[in-house]
């Protein structure tokens, strides 16, 4: 039993690399995290990289922005300044959560540590295989090395799934801790299915409704779903937006695109869907693949990252090398035809059903309590 009540309030600061308006998994976090810190008292002090649009303050919370930067087709980045001391000073937290930190997060690591704060870092996003996707060798390189560095000057590093711990370790990480994110159970649920939006989808064919959800990047591979776009009796649905939208309405000329899609409209489209498929392979977690567990479809995953730790391989889904485009289309196909596909959506939803927010991020004071305690041993909590 995880307690949540008992403990006495903590003061936290929050560095985050992402936050509103900008809407992505380290964001979604940062923003549960937040809802689940005002239930319980605590109080928060977030710093975050400037936007335009970007709000000051955030469930009365204050947000202190610092200015930002792009790197090559890379997310924006906070950059340093030196009124952060002062302000960590001033606020006195008992413990620093550094969020995907980079830049931002490697500069107030050092802080913290001259001022004996202790420091508790999540690593979200693999900048480096996004920069190894690119072609940017010496990029990857880079900031491989830079992402070790940080999170070894931290006290405590949490990771989304094993494959991100083992990654990390092995890059001379230590103290490092499986930490994996909740799930809004309400919001994404089979109930949510919706057969009008089901026909309209199949425009008055009968196919097999498979989706994709997230960005619509190069490094997510969605051009390897070019051999499901090609098949008569799969309607291929593809939700989100980015900057390889175009190129992908060119070659996945079937392909239904919805276009961003948030609060009941996603759920409704995911619940919508047969099954699910990623094809990213430089996934630490896989959010989306998460939502569609909850929503009761079953998911086609990478056999890589993140997506290992989420799909159990014949029962909630099928991890195969997505890049291949006949394992691809088997592995579809084994789902049609599956002759115990209704238990495998009831499966699907029963593997995330324990993991809210809630019980996540009550996980997450247990991490923050052992930082400040100075207990750092590895510890592993029912995810």
């Amino acid at each position: 039993m995880i307690e949540t009540q008992t403990h006495q309030k903590l003061k936290i600061a929050v560095v985050t690399e992402a936050f509103l308006p900008q809407v992505n998994g380290v964001t979604n976090s940062v923003l549960r995290l937040l809802e689940y810190c005002k239930s319980q008292g605590h109080e928060v002090l977030i710093i975050a990289p400037e936007s335009e649009g970007a709000p000051t303050r955030y469930l009365d919370y204050k947000i202190k922005h610092v200015p930002s930067i792009s790197m090559k087709k890379l997310i924006p980045m906070g950059v340093p300044r030196k009124f952060l001391e002062p302000l960590l000073e001033g606020f006195s937290p008992d413990v620093i959560h550094l969020a995907s930190p980079i830049f931002l997060g490697h500069y107030v690591a050092r802080i913290a540590k001259r001022m004996g704060i202790p420091t508790v870092s999540v690593y979200q996003t693999d900048i480096a295989g996004f920069a190894r996707h690119y072609g940017l060798t010496i990029a990857h390189n880079t900031l491989k090395k830079w992402i070790s560095r940080i999170h070894q000057a931290t006290d405590l590093t949490l990771a989304p799934s094993k494959w991100a711990s083992r990654d990390l370790e092995l890059s001379g990480v230590r103290n490092v801790r499986i930490w994996k994110r909740g799930v809004d159970l309400v919001k994404f649920d089979p109930s949510r299915r919706d057969d009008s939006l089901r026909t309209s989808i199949k425009n008055g064919n009968d196919k097999f409704i498979v989706g994709y959800v997230g960005r619509l990047a190069n490094e997510k591979r969605i051009d390897d779903l070019a051999i499901l776009d090609a098949q008569p009796h799969i309607q291929l649905v593809i939700v989100g937006e980015g900057p390889a939208e175009s190129r992908l309405r060119r070659e996945l000329p079937n392909a239904l695109f919805v276009g961003y899609q948030s609060g009941i409209d996603l759920a409704r489209y995911v619940a919508s869907f047969d099954i699910f498929v990623h094809t990213g392979k430089h996934e630490t977690f896989c959010q989306a693949i998460q939502e569609a567990l909850a929503s009761g479809v079953p998911v086609i995953g990478p056999d890589s990252g993140g997506p290992v730790d989420l799909i159990d391989h014949g029962v909630t889904g099928l991890l195969v090398d997505t890049a291949d485009p006949h394992t691809l289309l088997d592995a579809v196909e084994t789902l049609r035809l599956h002759s115990s596909f209704d238990l495998m959506q009831l499966a699907a939803r029963k593997a995330v059903e324990h993991r809210t927010w809630d019980y996540i991020n009550a996980q997450l004071m247990v991490h923050y309590r052992d930082a400040i305690t100075g207990d750092t041993k590895f510890r592993e909590l029912v995810a």
